[in-house]
């Protein structure tokens, strides 16, 4: 049996020399229905960390729980924050045991972690198999990001500021709403800086015919 492994979603992030930028749309589909027009997508789950989501929602919410309640039990019990890289591993390490079940019922999901520590700033892409990527730059996941990647490759500057990460992402997410049919109905960004996890920018677009 052929399993259609596509997330429908577009969620991107980006690599700057101030911060990291994480971005998402908002729209969830069941099939060819718009079932919610208002999903998050970025979600804090540290004081300097935070993730993108896509994929199958109850998974994907279920694992922002998990990885949220283990990074304040470590913070708690070591007396300090956790590394980008201990979260990524630890997420990681959900991932393949989840798919790995021999009950479960097949859920595709996907994550991008990105976060600050001693040691700079991370990002790392959580395939839906548990693998685990670390990049420098930037990254997309999700139905629309072969359109979000057409956008990064041809805009993205290394070493550019937090608010030029801001408008590639936006427009990365902005170019796979008009092209992917389950993307869509809004963006959220999020900035993760020394100073922690902020929402910078958030829109929702209205197509009401009133």
């Amino acid at each position: 049996m052929k399993m259609d492994l596509k997330k429908g979603t577009t969620t991107v992030g980006i690599v700057c020399k101030d911060g990291i930028i994480l971005a998402g749309d908002k729209r969830t589909s069941a099939g060819y229905l718009i079932s919610d027009s208002q999903t998050e997508k970025v979600y804090k789950i540290s004081n300097y960390m935070a993730i993108t989501i896509a994929g199958l929602v109850s998974d994907t919410q279920l694992f922002t729980k998990i990885i949220r309640a283990q990074l304040n039990l470590m913070r708690i019990r070591r007396n300090r924050e956790p590394t980008v890289k201990e979260a990524a591993n630890l997420l990681s390490s959900l991932i393949y045991g989840h798919i790995r079940q021999p009950s479960m019922i097949f859920g595709a999901v996907g994550f991008l972690l990105g976060g600050y520590d001693k040691d700079g700033f991370h990002l790392y892409e959580l395939g839906m198999d548990g693998s685990l990527t670390q990049s420098d730059d930037y990254r997309s996941s999700g139905s629309g990001s072969y359109v979000a990647y057409g956008v990064l490759e041809t805009i993205y500057k290394k070493d550019c500021t937090l608010q030029e990460g801001i408008k590639i992402a936006v427009k990365s997410i902005n170019a796979a709403i008009k092209r992917d049919m389950p993307t869509g109905d809004g963006i959220d960004v999020i900035a993760i800086t020394p100073a922690g996890v902020s929402n910078v920018f958030q829109k929702k677009l209205n197509l009401s015919l009133e």
